[in-house]
């Protein structure tokens, strides 16, 4: 068997010539533009494994559609709870995927997410991230895959399987999961939450002394030396301030709205 001319079309398949004839493996699309015709007896067996939420490989040789391979992803146990924790939490949940909507609303039925956009090569990915920060939303995307990398670059911090993810993708985000466990994703809001206003309190804070120091010198209560004192008495107040987030559960606390 020769085969040559190898090409991978990303979110979509790939082709090579065998033998002199065409080879295509991919989605229903790919093949379709290709001109290889999918019969009824073959859109019903996909719609059949579609809603069973399995994504589906064609395979076409020879101008001619001869298999298919059919693919299921398992949904993990914490999803559903990670979904209902961000939704406390005045989060809104959206799945951006490749797959068949009709796979994609499977898994999504399960995990509890309305907001479905599916079918998307990697760059509408992105490009669905930019629309919804247009509309003033921070967006926070996870991913694991080489398809996920431009939306996790896109998005305002990016969220990458450190473990299973590919490399790619573990590079474009702002943060890498290292035990691969999603559970953690409630935590890191309600903990980026705090660290914002921990920030801007700490500021405030920094801001209001040295106002009041410089008040006070120009009346002539401060000399150097206690202005110096005040100055590093305001930073030990900011590392305290600071110090609140050393070790943070969350537990019992309500979640703050984003």
């Amino acid at each position: 068997m020769l085969a040559k001319g190898f090409q991978m079309i990303p979110g979509k398949g790939i082709k090579a010539e065998v033998n002199g004839q065409q080879l295509l493996c991919g989605n229903p699309d790919f093949i379709r533009e290709h001109q290889i015709l999918i019969d009824e007896a073959a859109a019903m067996a996909l719609d059949r494994f579609y809603s069973q939420g399995k994504a589906v490989v064609l395979v076409a040789y020879k101008i001619q559609l001869v298999s298919a391979v059919t693919l299921s992803d398992t949904l993990r146990e914490a999803s559903g709870d990670v979904i209902t924790e961000l939704k406390k939490a005045h989060t809104h949940v959206v799945l951006l995927t490749g797959d068949h909507e009709q796979a994609a609303r499977y898994f999504a039925g399960q995990a509890g997410i309305h907001d479905i956009r599916a079918g998307l090569l990697p760059a509408q990915k992105a490009e669905e991230i930019q629309r919804l920060q247009k509309e003033g939303r921070n967006i926070c995307m996870i991913g694991d895959g080489v398809n996920d990398a431009p939306a996790l670059k896109t998005a305002h911090v990016g969220v990458a399987m450190g473990s299973m993810g590919s490399d790619i993708a573990v590079d474009s985000a702002d943060i890498a999961l290292m035990g691969d466990d999603i559970s953690k994703i409630p935590y890191l809001k309600r903990l980026s939450n705090e660290a914002g206003k921990t920030i801007k309190l700490s500021i405030c804070l920094s801001l209001c002394i040295n106002f009041a120091a410089i008040f006070l010198s120009i009346a002539g209560v401060l000399t150097p030396t206690t202005g110096a004192l005040v100055h590093n008495g305001g930073s030990i107040f900011v590392v305290l301030i600071a110090a609140r987030l050393y070790d943070r559960r969350f537990i019992n606390e309500k979640p703050n709205p984003s």
